[in-house]
């Protein structure tokens, strides 16, 4: 067999061919591999790992995880999460019925009982076999009324299989009916790009204005006031940004007495540029002349901080150390100033004394999120990766005072405001690893007035959907190679690496274990319940382990940038630490370890592959970057060139080090590999995915992949999808790392 790979030298790439989406040639590679994907995992007898099928034994190991795992996305006795407008609570709902969903609403009153009265508005799965479209919810923002009215107009966005680009129609709640354009309804054609609504006549709009208007990241560069009952190409242009910048944003904040409407240009991740739009125009020092329509300030900010703003206070986050005369301001802290005050500061910026500290990390912690009430500040902070509250309020003299909040509450925890604009209640939800989510209610309105925050209410509890009996969450750190410290979480029986046997017969160790990651775009991967991964790997035998190596914002901003570009090798050399470490402590051993990422975490994984095949027995790539030459070119690459670099330019150098489509190389011996993607993934191209399988055959590698026409990014647009597709992983992973298997298990490869 004659290898045949890319050259980055030449530029020369022999299966450039599948980079065509839904080219005839293509797309029928893409068959042929699904099918054998299918036909070979199927074929998996593992029968340590395969349970029954509504009490059956019989049946393919991926069938036995497909109903088990549908079973859960299915399940009635969900937590319907809502989002509260007016006296109406807002839920989607997805079900064995209903597998694009019902949006409907209910009272609080109602959704406090176990059994609520919902009030359906729109029927997704009738609506797309209405229309003949396979429509995918996207969301919708209802436009707020005049005081005393009820909620009526709503802006719903839809999408074809679940790609980012999507369409927005305005829904009148009262009729329960989209708004057709002959009457006058905003109707915004396919693309990447939003409407918000200004007022019940007026909207911002973002979005594909045809020829020019879109950057070469493949979104909107226009921010337009769009008239009810003028065409979308008649809407006025209120600002353009240059084509290279990443994308444009517009919106208007509702809030009633702090109406303020805001245009982010995005130059790239990180990299922003605020402004505040005054829509009677003619403001001195903007960016319109005067008399000349809206006008525009910029906010006096520098362009890496995150800004925003809350009825009179500027919430401001800096991610890199802010000078602001003879003070520095700590990336990944918080800080508060007067609106009003900040906005005047301009072009010139804020003195110190404007600025108030509410927050300022240190080693081990990081403000993980900030949640935002009429009168509070309620701050998620990671401490060694382990959450704590606490809430920040203003006394009537106008000093903050800080307190501690729930200190009793354990897990995960992630709070949402019930409605900002209204109240200081807020939605609680803990959960861990191994805990069902809770939901809770708080009210921190007695909080000004000095007091304590009322007791949680405990409006919801999730059963559990695996058994977790001998299972436990433990915390280790593994050290890098620069000598950092890595925390990970590992999850599986208390035995694991000893000769007891677990529950079932399966031998704890080595335990098969699965190592997860991301390491990218300052996210943290922090606990969750696993309630399909525990019933498909855990309750099986399997541990399972989490890591929050560096690229992610377990530590906040520094340890993100820590990873970026010409320091990317920090994240992997983070997650093969973590490998070696699961085997120096006896959990587990290279045959039986295995890797998985999806998207940023498909190049972390495609890394491992490539860089050290040695450590892993197994290897899941999913919807992933891999070809890093090209990636910039493909969809939504270019807007990811300030975490990567730029591959057109010097910056190759070292990015070609971490491209693992050209890392591939003859003569190597690599682990089994299962690629999965989407044909409808309109964020990262199919083709990488597609690119990386075709070679690995041509070397001769134990390879299969498996693409779901639609789903988008996230690889399935509907829970049938979703569990069929994780299915074939998990009937993967136990015919090559389980317990009585390994390597030595393994079926037969697709490259051979």
């Amino acid at each position: 067999m004659t290898a045949s790979l890319p050259s980055p030298e030449t530029g020369d790439d022999p299966w450039l061919w599948l980079e065509d989406v839904t080219g005839e040639e293509a797309l029928a590679h893409v068959r042929e591999r699904n099918a054998r994907a299918e036909a070979e995992i199927d074929a998996i007898a593992d029968p340590r790992a395969g349970g029954s099928v509504d009490g059956a034994a019989d049946g393919s190991l991926s069938e036995h995880l497909r109903s088990d795992i549908l079973t859960i996305l299915d399940a009635s006795d969900r937590i319907p999460m809502v989002v509260k407008r007016g006296e109406f609570l807002y839920n989607l709902w997805t079900d064995a019925e209903h597998e694009r969903g019902l949006w409907r609403r209910t009272t609080l009153e109602s959704y406090r009982t176990d059994d609520p009265s919902w009030d359906v508005l729109l029927d997704v799965d009738a609506l797309g076999r209405e229309e003949g479209e396979n429509w995918v919810w996207h969301g919708a923002q209802l436009l707020r009324p005049a005081e005393g009215e009820p909620y009526r107009l709503a802006l719903v966005s839809l999408s074809r299989g679940g790609s980012d680009a999507d369409v927005t129609r305005e829904f009148d709640l009262e009729e329960r009916r989209f708004v057709p354009e002959p009457e006058g309804g905003f109707v915004r054609p396919e693309a990447k790009g939003d409407v918000h609504w200004i007022d019940a006549d007026t909207v911002w709009v973002t979005t594909d204005f045809g020829e020019g208007t879109l950057t070469t990241s493949g979104y909107a560069r226009q921010a337009r006031i769009w008239t009810r009952g003028t065409a979308l190409a008649d809407a006025e242009l209120v600002f353009e940004a240059d084509e290279r910048d990443m994308a444009v944003f517009a919106s208007h904040d509702q809030t009633p007495g702090w109406e303020r409407d805001w245009i982010v240009q995005m130059h790239a991740f990180y990299d922003t540029t605020l402004r505040i739009v005054d829509r009677a125009g003619g403001a001195d020092g903007a960016d319109g002349a005067e008399g000349a329509g809206p006008s525009l300030t910029v906010v006096p900010v520098p362009r890496d901080m995150e800004a925003d703003a809350h009825r009179d206070l500027a919430i401001l986050l800096p991610r890199s150390d802010w000078q602001v005369g003879e003070d520095t301001f700590a990336a990944g802290s918080l800080l508060v100033a007067d609106a009003d005050a900040l906005l005047a500061s301009a072009p010139e910026g804020p003195s110190a004394s404007d600025l108030h500290v509410l927050f300022e990390p240190t080693p081990s912690t990081s403000l993980a999120d900030l949640t935002i009430t009429r009168g509070t500040l309620v701050l998620t902070i990671l401490e060694d990766v382990v959450h704590r509250l606490e809430v920040h309020h203003r006394t009537e003299d106008g000093a903050w005072v800080r307190s501690d909040l729930y200190p009793e509450l354990t897990g995960a925890i992630d709070v949402r405001a019930v409605d900002a604009d209204e109240s200081d209640e807020i939605w609680v939800t803990v959960t861990d690893f191994l805990t069902p989510t809770t939901l809770l209610l708080g009210d921190l309105g007695e909080v000004p007035d000095g007091g304590e925050p009322s007791d949680l209410e405990i409006v919801k509890a999730s059963p559990a959907r695996f058994d977790a009996s001998g299972l436990e969450v433990t915390q280790h750190f593994a050290t890098s190679e620069d000598g950092t410290r890595v925390p990970y979480f590992q999850i599986g029986r208390t035995e694991a690496g000893g000769s007891e046997e677990a529950p079932g017969g399966a031998p704890v160790g080595p335990a098969p274990t699965l190592l997860y990651g991301y390491g990218g775009f300052e996210i943290s991967m922090t606990p969750a319940y696993l309630g399909t991964i525990g019933k498909a790997w855990l309750e099986r035998g399997g541990t399972y382990v989490v890591a929050n190596i560096r690229g992610g914002g377990e530590y906040g901003p520094a340890w993100h940038q820590a990873a970026l570009k010409e320091h990317r090798h920090r994240a992997y050399e983070d997650f093969a630490a973590v490998a070696r470490d699961l085997v120096e402590r006896g959990v587990t051993d290279r045959d039986h370890l295995a890797v998985r990422g999806g998207s940023n975490g498909g190049l972390l994984t495609g890394n491992m592959l490539t860089q050290y095949p040695e450590l892993f027995g197994a290897v899941i790539i999913q919807v992933p970057l891999l070809d890093m030459k090209r990636y910039s070119h493909l969809l939504a690459g270019a807007s990811w060139m300030a975490e990567y670099g730029d591959p057109d330019t010097s910056d190759w150098e070292f990015i070609r080090t971490f491209s693992p489509y050209h890392l591939l190389a003859e003569g190597t011996e690599y682990p089994p590999v299962f690629l999965l993607t989407s044909t409808r993934d309109d964020r990262v191209h199919p083709g990488h995915a597609r690119k990386m399988t075709a070679a690995l055959e041509s070397l001769g590698a134990d390879v299969r992949s498996w693409e779901n026409i639609e789903g988008g990014h996230g690889g399935a647009a509907t829970n049938e999808q979703a569990a069929r597709m994780n299915a074939l992983m998990y009937a993967f992973l136990w015919g090559r790392i389980g317990a009585d298997g390994g390597r030595a298990g393994a079926v037969g490869g697709a490259g051979a």
